[in-house]
This record gives structure tokens, sequence and C-alpha cells, in this order.
């Protein structure tokens, strides 16, 4: 049963005399001051460690709240009719009550014991008053009734001002969150950044760790939700591409969290680096999400460039790397395109086996004889050069860059 309709419906207490009604508000308004400043100090004794805000003329807030929760809920008592509705909580305070809560990091358990405390020492007050004026005893347990409804009033005012609380907490981390991601991935800092870092990190309530891998993720949809990648790891989604920061990237459980947290995203993390480099993790990673989006690296999960060390090296420099291929594979120019691409895949072979026929002709899936027609042709468009360690060495750096992009042929397909 609401209180609206304990107190203006067709009820025990709509039908006490008015007069009565009126002396039973007339006595409790005077008490409530003394009332309040006994919930008050039951409060201070049960819970000595809650801080005291004092308002603008020094009056406690609390005694302020309690004092005013009281009247209001006192005068819908005496104005009860048809009319009157539900008893009108008083929202500032209340809200202020659960703000600083949540401004203080503390749960709303201990003020809505308090609150239930407030109501229990209100009901004896309540019940000896009505006594003195003969309220029946039906009309009193409807008052109980409505004074646990108007309890859950201010429950709700102070979740508010909690969740205002939380949420205005929540957005000024986010932002300090940024600043300190700003200038943790700037290559060059202003001043002594070491000192920067630390503030900044303090100011989050994070650990400065000793290395760090920075991420680069890919959303799944545009509307996304956030990854639950945990506190420790800081997380901008600001960012048409979100970046992150991994704190201690190898520490124990962290890459098994990260997975789970990824699940559906992709993207790169970059090499794990020292804190002062975490500009350079992040260039890797960048470079990673460019490949993947090329189709050269695998796409739809997040890599670990670790993993894929010899794609960043070779695909990174593309200019450098088709120059010096221009150079070194020059006598391959007259050959027809399918021959030479046979030729290029058996000197890769050749190069990386280190062997004869046989070992070439194995990992190539051909015949040994095959492979020894071509070897002899490319000693005679090479000559002696493809002896030198240098010339060989550009070869294959070449090679396998043009394996990696799809040009050549890869034996390890075929096993």
């Amino acid at each position: 049963m609401t209180a609206s309709r304990t107190l203006t419906a067709r009820s025990a207490w709509h039908d006490v005399p008015r007069p009565q009604v009126r002396r039973f508000a007339e006595i409790a308004l005077a008490e409530a001051p003394a009332l309040a400043e006994e919930i008050m100090s039951e409060i201070q004794r049960e819970y000595p460690h809650l801080p005291l805000v004092l308002d603008d003329s020094g009056e406690p807030m609390a005694l302020v709240g309690i004092r005013r929760a009281i009247e209001a809920f006192v005068r819908h008592l005496e104005l009860a009719d048809h009319s009157a509705g539900r008893p009108t909580v008083p929202p500032d305070v209340f809200q202020e009550f659960g703000r600083g809560e949540g401004l203080h990091g503390r749960s709303l358990d201990s003020l809505q014991a308090i609150y239930r405390m407030g109501v229990r020492l209100a009901w004896r007050c309540f019940a000896d008053i009505g006594q003195r004026v003969d309220i029946p005893p039906p009309a009193m347990y409807e008052l109980v009734d409505a004074g646990y409804e108007y309890l859950d009033g201010l429950v709700d005012q102070s979740v508010r001002g909690y969740a205002e609380a939380a949420a205005r907490q929540a957005g000024e981390r986010l932002r300090l969150q940024r600043r300190l991601m700003e200038l943790l991935l700037t290559e060059h800092h202003r001043g002594d950044p070491a000192d920067a870092l630390a503030e900044r990190a303090a100011r989050i309530g994070w650990p400065l760790p000793e290395r760090v891998a920075v991420g680069v993720l890919l959303r799944p949809a545009r509307e996304a939700v956030a990854p639950a990648v945990g506190q420790e790891v800081l997380l901008d989604m600001e960012y048409e591409q979100p970046r992150m920061v991994v704190p201690e990237p190898d520490a124990a459980g962290r890459p098994e969290l990260l997975h789970r947290a990824l699940t559906g995203w992709s993207g790169a993390i970059g090499p794990p680096v020292p804190l002062a480099d975490a500009a350079k993790s992040l260039r890797w990673a960048e470079a990673a999400v460019r490949l993947t989006q090329r189709d050269l690296l695998p796409a739809g999960e997040v890599l670990h460039c670790t993993e894929h060390t010899e794609a960043l090296v070779l695909l990174q420099p593309e200019e450098l790397i088709d120059d010096l291929a221009l150079r070194c594979l020059a006598p391959l120019t007259h050959c027809g395109p399918a021959h030479g691409r046979r030729l290029a895949e058996t000197l890769l072979a050749w190069l990386e086996t280190r062997g004869g026929a046989p070992e070439v002709a194995a990992r190539l899936g051909v015949h040994p004889q095959t492979v020894r027609y071509r070897l002899r042709q490319i000693r005679e468009l090479w000559g002696d050069g493809i002896d030198d360690p240098d010339r060989r060495f550009a070869l294959e750096l070449v090679l396998r860059a043009q394996r990696l992009r799809g040009e050549l042929g890869d034996p390890r397909s075929r096993r």
C-alpha cells in the first residue's frame, strides 16, 4: 500500500477527526528540532567516522536535512485529503548526501542504514505523540507504512545524487586519462616528461609501469560498447580507431584478460617497450593495422606485433624494398612473368635451405632435375655475384618481402 493511498483513501488515518490530526501535527512540528538532534546524535554515535559537512550558516547539513524531512512528512499528514498526493521529499539535501557518498568512493549501504535508523527513531516519537492525542492504533499502523514509503523517496533522491557524482567522476577520470595518454604517446615531450607523467598518472591512481604495449583497435560496429579491459589498461574510445595502453603486458593473467575482453574486436597490439618509448609501440601497432586493412596480415582479430615481426619489418619500407628489388632482380627482367616467378621461387628456396637440388626440390614440391635446370639458369643470370654474401642477403630480403605480399608462392602452404 502506497503512502498516498494510505493517507488519502478511505483509511483509518482519514477517519481520524481533523482536530486530533492538527493537534498531532502541531506537537510533532514542535518536537521536530529535538527529534532531529536525537537522530543526529545517534548517527554520530553509530558512525563516528562519518564526515560532518556544515552549511553556509555553520549548521550541519545532515541535521538540516533530517529536520526538513521530518517537517515535510508531518505537514503532509496534517494536509492529508483526497488531493494531497504523496509527501514531498526535500530533494537538494538528500541528493547532496548521495553525491557526497559517491565523491568519497563509498557505497550507499551505510547511508540507507542511517535513513532506516532515522525512521525507527521518528516512529518512536510519533507513536508517543499518537498516544497523547488518542490517535487510533490502525491509523498509526498506516503511518508506519507512509513513513517507509517516505524513506524510499529519500533513498531515491540520494541514489540520483550518487549516480550524478559517479557520472561526473567517470567523466573527469576519462578526461584526465586522455591527457595522460596524449603525453605518453607523444614522441617529443616538453619539459620534464617523467615528472609530468607521474603527476598525471597519480591523479587517476595509475601506477607507472616499467614497460607498456600500445594497442590500436578497429570497432566491430560504430556503436560498439568499450571492451572491458579493466581499470589498469588505459583506453581512449574518442579516436576513430580506439587506442589502449597496456601496462606490464606480460604480467600474469594480463594476456588472458585482454584476449577475453577483446573478443569480437580486431586491431593490433604493439611490442612491449619501456614506458618512455610508448609512442614507438603505437607506431608499430598502427603499421600492423594498415597491413591488415590491405589483407597483408590476418584480419578479424587483435594481432600481436611480436608474432608478425618479419612481415612488419619487410613490408613497412615499401619504397625502399621496391627499389632494392628493381636492382637485385634486374636479371629476371627479360624472363617471361611465369618463368621469372618460378626462378624467383627457386632462388628463394635455395637461399633459405642452403642445400642442394634434392632439398630445394622437396621444399618446392618439384622434381630435383627441374631444380638443377633452374639453378643453372640462375647462375647464368647472376654470374659469380650469386656467391657474394651481401648480394645473397639482399636477394633473400626482397624475395621474402614479395612472398609476404603474395607475389610469390609460399611452399609452407603446401605442407
